[in-house]
């Protein structure tokens, strides 16, 4: 690892929110123009407003930006109505995250060539704020200092299989110069694909391994000399669309237009981390959430007796271990009767109902495309 002081500011600090997803797997309260980190499902914040909130004791908010899709873009500037407007992106068609990572630093660079960013997810959860400032300020610093990229690996709480994993190497020590960090950093050894239930119940009994949050920090230096050695191509564009963004926001718009369509659809940690040899793994010893689907709401609401967890007027017999949420507005709001019914998510709007079995939450997402396909019910997507 280079040891270089940091001399970073806050600055030179830039955080790039990816807030393109669609959210499937919470419909019909999550739609296409107002998807999960547009909503607000806990507390009166959505989940992008708090992403920035989060950030905002490290970073300057115009040092935000916000990497969204053409449909999403004016709720995003709706819900962020102090964010500059030019730090809201819109992708003209979905290319992965290794398209919106490079995109995000080449607008970073036009700005500042020394600057560090973290690429942050918009629709997380992460009670524990304060943790989680601690450790992406020391994940700054650290990258600031030498050509790392580093990647905030999630404690397992559980031998989760819908997350990847991060197998760790041997802790690092503190750059020379630097006192030492509150955060533990280790070696990334490997990225894990998803695993079995048996495998993941290994990887969590083992304590070297790490959930992967889709969280990474480094300086423009580091991710476009990690993008020449493994993407030569989408190296190529970042630095077209760095030339572009230096001379306007309506000349990258021209660019991205006539550029994005043709791009490669891959994930930066297919593109990228699975193949750098100068990736750290910070400890992210915080609560942490990427809540996937409707089940994993039940987590974050006290349940009743009988187990059912509820965002809604509720009465049941012999109803258990459901969840049920009702986002109608307040005028049409009636209460919801359950008799019998074990097991289920309940979910009221205005225009659409949802039951499903909670374990069959994951096939919401083959219902929405079936909706979208169909004449009559393709608008409530």
């Amino acid at each position: 690892m280079k040891k270089n002081p940091s001399t970073q500011s806050p600055n030179d600090r830039y955080v790039i929110i990816m807030a393109g997803g669609r959210g499937e797997r919470f419909w019909p309260v999550s739609r296409e123009q107002t998807p999960k980190q547009l909503i607000k499902l806990l507390g009166d914040r959505s989940f992008l407003q708090q992403a920035v909130d989060r950030v905002l004791p490290l970073v300057p908010l115009k040092n935000i930006l916000v990497i969204t899709n053409a449909a999403q873009a004016p709720e995003v500037r709706k819900q962020l109505p102090k964010l500059p407007k030019e730090n809201v992106v819109a992708e003209p068609i979905g290319r992965d995250t290794c398209a919106a990572v490079t995109l995000g630093a080449a607008i970073m660079g036009a700005r500042s060539t020394t600057a560090v960013m973290a690429v942050l997810p918009a629709d997380h959860v992460i009670p524990g704020e304060k943790k989680f400032q601690q450790v992406l300020a020391d994940a700054f610093d650290l990258a600031s200092r030498g050509q790392v990229i580093v990647t905030i690996g999630i404690q397992p709480t559980e031998p989760a299989t819908g997350y990847g994993y991060i197998k760790l190497g041997h802790q690092l020590p503190p750059p020379a110069g630097a006192k030492r960090y509150k955060t533990a950093f280790f070696k990334a050894e490997q990225f894990k694909e998803k695993p079995t239930h048996e495998t993941a119940v290994e990887y969590v009994n083992s304590g070297h391994y790490r959930w992967n949050a889709g969280m990474f920090v480094w300086s423009f230096v580091t991710i476009t000399n990690g993008l020449e050695m493994h993407q030569p191509e989408m190296c190529a564009a970042c630095h077209r669309w760095f030339e572009a963004a230096g001379r306007s926001a309506a000349a990258l718009a021209k660019v991205l237009a006539k550029e994005y369509p043709d791009l490669k659809k891959i994930s930066i940690d297919f593109a990228l981390m699975e193949k750098a040899h100068n990736v750290v793994c910070a400890d992210g010893d915080f609560e942490w959430d990427d809540l996937g689907a409707w089940p994993a709401l039940a987590r974050h609401l006290k349940p009743d007796a009988a187990g059912n967890a509820a965002v809604a007027d509720f009465i049941h017999v012999d109803a258990a271990r459901n969840i049920l949420y009702d986002a109608r507005s307040k005028a049409r709001r009636t209460p919801i009767a359950l008799v019998g019914v074990h097991d289920a998510i309940i979910v009221q709007t205005d225009d659409a109902t949802l039951v499903a079995q909670k374990s069959q939450a994951q096939k919401i997402k083959e219902l929405v495309k079936k909706l979208a396909e169909s004449k009559p019910y393709a608008k409530l997507v």
